[in-house]
């Protein structure tokens, strides 16, 4: 239960932290409003992904006999968090401008994150093969790799909220992108285990 644990942690965070069109949002409503306004929206991922998870670990539980879909999912995972990780590695801080004079609401939140193509790659990809993996072991394991990717998606990003309200050059300063960058190393280390997860089965075709 442990390494699921910590694997929901760490994608969480990187997640959290990683610029993007719901953390611009986050920023900037803090930065129109106030902190309150910012935490409202870190909340949307909770409400629109529910739906999505369901969905994903329904259709991956009715392929497990497939080792080679499962071994070709497992690549595609690879690939998305070898993906974020570089994007992670790359970043030069976040944009804390660009958004804002738009429209500012919890609905326009809930919008941003269930148009944005990033949650359902993810749990297609990597969320619900780990789940499903975790289930395998025991239902607090899927459960404890779930809370703590959202506690750690969610916390980050009120967080961050919190931190723009009160220092509001935290998300161009040296820490954030020394932090960004280590996830994103830590990332490639994940990616690197979903490629060998893959090429094993589909070594068992």
């Amino acid at each position: 239960m442990l390494s699921f644990l910590t694997i929901g942690a760490i994608l969480g965070l990187s997640a959290g932290f990683a610029p993007g069109p719901l953390l611009a949002l986050v920023v900037s409503e803090t930065m129109q409003h106030d902190i309150k306004a910012g935490v409202k929206v870190a909340l949307a991922p909770i409400l629109t992904d529910l739906p999505i998870i369901l969905l994903t670990i329904f259709v991956l539980a009715k392929l497990t006999r497939f080792q080679h879909i499962l071994g070709i999912i497992s690549i595609g995972g690879g690939c998305f968090i070898l993906y974020l990780g570089m994007k992670n590695f790359q970043t030069r801080g976040a944009d804390i401008t660009e958004n804002s004079k738009t429209p500012r609401s919890l609905q326009k939140a809930i919008l941003v994150n269930a148009l944005s193509p990033h949650p359902y790659l993810f749990w297609i990809s990597v969320g619900a093969p780990t789940t499903i993996k975790a289930l395998e072991q025991d239902m607090a394991s899927a459960i404890s790799f779930i809370v703590s990717f959202y506690g750690l998606l969610v916390g980050s990003k009120i967080v961050l909220a919190i931190v723009t309200g009160k220092y509001r050059s935290f998300l161009q300063g040296n820490t954030y992108i020394f932090m960004m960058r280590l996830l994103g190393l830590i990332l490639f280390v994940f990616a690197g285990i979903l490629f060998r997860d893959g090429f094993q089965l589909l070594a068992q075709f």
